[in-house]
């Protein structure tokens, strides 16, 4: 049996759900021609995107960057997010993400799908999660 109270159990809860619509809003995000308008208002202002496959931003500015380079990359993906692990801890919290997904690419002229895995660290602020670090790992790539 828990020593949380009902109150801290259900806000536990809250945050978990909390944190997966802000995961659903960065897939739109993306899913959305890698908004690059629209990506940096998911992370704090001296947020961080890392993957030793795709780059690394630091801050809003990077990150905006880093997600035009990816609307150049990308003229279509679907993020299908799923086997979320959150973990809450006062007000901050990490989170694993599996996805799997097709991406057609821009310059090839290929289709392929990627396998990977995010590693997300999360803090509350004010009005809710936001990202403070996400990271991703591209575990496999096919052609399709």
């Amino acid at each position: 049996m828990s020593n949380k109270t009902l109150e801290e159990r259900v806000q536990r809860l809250e945050d978990i759900e909390s944190i997966k619509q802000l995961k659903v809003r960065y897939s739109h995000i993306c899913d959305d021609d890698h908004n690059p308008d629209k990506i940096a208002s998911l992370f704090v202002e001296d947020g961080i995107w890392e993957s030793p496959d795709f780059g690394v931003a630091n801050g809003h500015a990077e990150i905006e960057t880093l997600f035009q380079n990816f609307k150049k990359m990308f003229s279509f993906s679907q993020h299908n997010m799923m086997n979320p692990l959150i973990n809450v801890d006062g007000d901050f919290a990490t989170g694993t993400w599996y996805i799997m997904g097709p991406w057609d690419m821009r310059a090839e002229n290929e289709n392929k799908w990627f396998a990977l895995r995010y590693d997300d660290d999360y803090v509350r602020v004010e009005n809710g999660w936001k990202y403070k670090h996400l990271r991703v790992v591209l575990r496999m790539s096919h052609e399709r």
